[in-house]
């Protein structure tokens, strides 16, 4: 049995409260670990080292602190595969996807952001016989980073390395759900060196450890990326304490295929875009349009390739879903299948819970599903699943599409499926998402601003969008 500690002012330490909370392997369906049942005593000490390594982090020569966050990343990459080992066992994902794209992705983040603040420029607006404006950009202070189970080290290090790098110190809350890789990540930041009281780990509850964060007045600023619900809860508790926020939220993503796509593309695509690590991606295409000239012919290659997708226990090499990452959030998503069938939707495949035998005969398995026959408005349609579930739906014409895709309250991601470029054009303008591939799916350039409209978040992550989030401009004007 593992225990997992939290790492505050440069300690790894056991919770003020002395209570753990129980850490399942998804895979197996049973505790291996436990985890701090933290509360806000311990945001309290976090918060504190921060505030006393603020004034040496923010003052710390750009190379020194981009130094730092290469050495983490490059000690990461040296444990790849032990980091995706844990990953994998924590969350039920296949190893392979955690040893491809998880663990890669969060060395990435470090890296991408520890160089580029070297290369973080000001502004400067010359006012013709008078004077010069320039902007100077200065670290917040102490900052908040919430971040999900889906993607664990990915989207953690997607928050904590913009913050580091622009100077701020950082109180991060992991996922309670999948704190393993967190764990790891303090470890190595103590072997490096990393000053003390700089980056400090808190585990626990949301409504313990992430209302602690959301209410300390010290916490300048918050990054959230996870239900639209508990964003909507943090933003009324931080916004009238004037905290900057940035939320990424849900999503119920559309995938539009035309008939003069490039069908094997749009095809192949569509499948690691419906069930990528089990639908638990906040990008993942759940609801699937297709032009009707090419609907019947899509929807028997559709299901023939998902139906022979490989259920298995994360450590197969063949293994195309592996586990959902907690008994109860399988029961919800099977839970949509029930009320799909409610509303008059047909399953075509999957739809059920799956079995495997032996040591994993307790997992969370889920048959990958899909589902025909309902209307646009009804609630399958409309609310996010997050799981290994999709429906097809028809469409005759670019506005009855338009207005499918744009009938939700979520407005994250989308994917067009076109080999026409004036059509791409003017779908890309007219969908309502923050987010927009044509003929692609899950291209990232970590330079270009990420994040949703409407009920999917509030402002952009990525590149320096992502800085300038993490610091404060302030104007000087200097008089010739």
């Amino acid at each position: 049995m593992i225990t997992i500690k939290n790492y505050i002012n440069g300690e790894m330490i056991a919770p003020k409260s002395g209570k753990y909370l129980d850490n399942y392997d998804p895979s197996r369906g049973k505790v291996y670990a436990q985890i701090p049942d933290s509360d806000k005593s311990d945001i309290d000490a976090a918060v504190a080292g921060a505030e006393a390594a603020f004034p040496i982090w923010s003052k710390m020569p750009k190379q020194e602190r981009s130094d730092f966050m290469i050495k983490i990343a490059n000690r990461i990459q040296d444990r790849l595969a032990e980091f995706a080992a844990a990953e994998s066992l924590d969350n039920g994902k296949p190893v392979s996807l955690a040893s491809h794209v998880d663990i890669p992705r969060a060395v990435s983040n470090l890296k991408f952001f520890a160089t580029a603040i070297l290369h973080y420029a000001s502004e400067s607006h010359a006012m013709e016989g008078m004077g010069v404006n320039y902007t100077l950009r200065k670290p917040i202070g102490v900052v908040g980073c919430i971040s999900p189970w889906n993607l664990p080290l990915y989207l953690f290090t997607w928050k904590i390395a913009p913050a580091l790098a622009a100077g701020n110190c950082v109180v991060a809350k992991p996922s309670e759900i999948t704190p393993m890789t967190a764990f790891m990540l303090s470890e190595v930041c103590a072997e490096v060196g990393l000053p003390k009281g700089v980056f400090n780990i808190v585990h626990g509850l949301g409504q313990k450890v992430g209302d602690a964060i959301s209410r300390d007045p010290k916490i300048k600023a918050i990054s959230f990326t996870g239900g639209t619900a508990t964003g909507a809860t943090i933003a009324k508790i931080a916004a009238p304490m004037f905290k900057k926020l940035s939320l990424e939220l849900g999503g119920k993503n559309p995938n539009i295929i035309f008939a003069d796509c490039d069908f094997d593309k749009a095809l192949s695509t569509t499948i690691r875009s419906s069930f990528a690590n089990q639908g638990q991606i906040c990008l993942c295409g759940s609801r699937i349009f297709i032009e009707r000239p090419i609907y019947e012919k899509f929807k028997k290659a559709f299901i023939e390739k998902v139906s022979k997708s490989k259920v298995s226990y994360p450590s197969d090499p063949e293994a195309k879903l592996g586990a959902l990452v907690s008994k109860s959030h399988l029961e919800k998503v099977l839970s949509y299948v029930d009320l799909a069938k409610e509303e008059g939707g047909d399953v075509l495949t999957g739809g059920e819970q799956v079995f495997l035998e032996g040591e994993y005969s307790k997992g969370y398995y889920m048959r990958p599903t899909i589902i025909e026959g309902l209307a646009y408005d009804c609630r399958t349609n409309q609310e996010e699943i997050f799981g290994p579930v999709v429906t097809l739906t028809p469409f005759d014409s670019e506005e009855e599409v338009l207005m499918m895709a744009n009938s939700t309250q979520y407005g994250l991601s989308s994917t067009i499926w076109t080999e026409n470029l004036r059509r791409a054009h003017r779908m890309a303008e007219e969908i309502e998402a923050g987010i927009v591939w044509i003929n692609s799916w899950l291209v990232r350039d970590l330079r270009t601003p990420f994040g949703g409209v409407k009920n999917s978040g509030v402002g952009r992550e990525g590149g320096f969008e992502a800085l300038h989030f993490f610091t404060e401009p302030k104007n000087v004007y200097i008089q010739h």
